[in-house]
């Protein structure tokens, strides 16, 4: 039995991550959960898999998940410092789907511990990616992807030397826009850029793939996952969103995932590598038919090659970038600013950066709050 511990048990991701536990009871228990405000949801989830310990960062809602889960055993733990201390408890594998700079500190947490480390927050890796990978080689601890596209990379790339590799193909589904000029966006509705043609996730990520700032970011997270350049990260629209990503080798093959556009897969490759679990849903190619593969509008859709120069800067910038994209979307969804000022926003807020090249975790913080700011005062 694989001892499970669950960062962001209430979102798209950890829900979906105790479906998979749901079906295999076998083979995987939780010990414990963590979630942001959403006490409602973990008190049943904690209750229906009888966890040891939970975890929320919004302290009220803590407080009032206490009072729900009197008549149990199970530990409450409240605020940034409780979901660091719920990653380091008993347990074999930490399952991080924390949205945003806030699942750094609990990742690090859990390295520390010693815990395998199963990332589906990217944000990590975008801000922190080389203290992350210090502190993995000091503990000897692994770290394994979730995200779909480093997921199917990491996948095409089992057995092969690192020697070999030459170039990774990113593949984007293009989200809700694909295809439009700017000019017909600007005026888009939060409704509009939700609705995502192929995949089911949180708002945030949603709006992220609207704006290809997603993509950005995943390029910045695969620089540090495969340890590669920029330079040898290749962005390609996919609009099936069935090649999930692929891999070019020196010698010219390319080899690469395919698979229906469903997150349980990558979850659980995750949660049983090296092995492999139970079948969700078989893509029929036949009833695919046609792939198609283009590049992606990058003057159009900014946010991509803007995390391409943060990430080429290198430093604080991806810090930057990532925590003013975090603000800018949250007063997108509430109304607050046009949807092309998402990118016109993180622009500015990364040109403001005061950079270091040697930085700590409080330096990171201290860029990402100072990124909010600008954003704020822009407004």
């Amino acid at each position: 039995m694989k001892r499970l511990i669950i960062l962001g048990s209430t979102g798209s991701i950890g829900t979906q991550a105790l479906d998979i536990v749901r079906a295999n009871p076998d083979k995987y228990t939780v010990v414990a959960l963590a979630a942001g405000s959403n006490a409602k949801l973990i008190e049943s989830q904690a209750r229906e898999f009888n966890v040891k310990s939970v975890a929320l960062f919004d302290e009220k809602a803590a407080a009032e998940l206490k009072i729900k889960l009197a008549d149990t055993d199970i530990n409450v733990l409240s605020g940034a410092d409780g979901v660091c201390e719920l990653a380091t408890l008993d347990g074999d594998m930490v399952l991080n789907a924390i949205v945003g700079i806030a699942g750094l500190r609990p990742t690090l947490a859990a390295i520390d511990a010693g815990k395998t480390i199963a990332l589906a927050n990217k944000e990590t890796l975008v801000t922190g990616g080389e203290i992350v990978n210090r502190k993995l080689r000091e503990k000897g601890v692994k770290l394994l992807p979730v995200d779909s596209e480093h997921s199917a990379i990491f996948q095409s790339m089992q057995g092969a030397p690192a020697k070999s590799l030459k170039k990774i193909i990113l593949t984007a589904s293009g989200g809700p826009f694909f295809g439009k000029l700017k000019e017909e966006l600007q005026n888009v509705t939060v409704a509009e850029a939700l609705n995502h043609p192929n995949w089911s996730m949180g708002a945030k990520i949603t709006i992220d793939s609207a704006s290809l700032m997603n993509k950005g970011l995943e390029v910045i997270e695969a620089v540090h996952l495969f340890h590669v350049s920029a330079s040898q990260i290749e962005v390609t629209v996919h609009r099936q969103s069935i090649l999930h990503s692929a891999v070019e080798f020196t010698d010219g093959a390319v080899i690469g995932q395919l698979g229906t556009p469903d997150m349980k897969v990558p979850i659980q490759y995750a949660l049983t590598y090296p092995d492999r679990g139970m079948c969700f849903e078989k893509l029929d190619l036949m009833k695919v038919g046609t792939l198609t593969f283009e590049r992606p509008d990058t003057d159009t859709f900014r946010a991509l090659p803007l995390c391409i120069e943060a990430i080429n800067r290198g430093g604080l910038y991806p810090t930057a970038v990532n925590g003013a994209n975090e603000e800018s979307v949250k007063l997108f969804l509430e109304g607050k600013i046009k949807f092309l000022q998402i990118a016109e926003l993180n622009q500015k807020a990364m040109d403001a950066c005061i950079n270091k090249t040697d930085f700590t975790v409080d330096d990171i913080f201290a860029a990402d709050a100072a990124a909010r700011a600008v954003v704020r005062a822009s407004i």
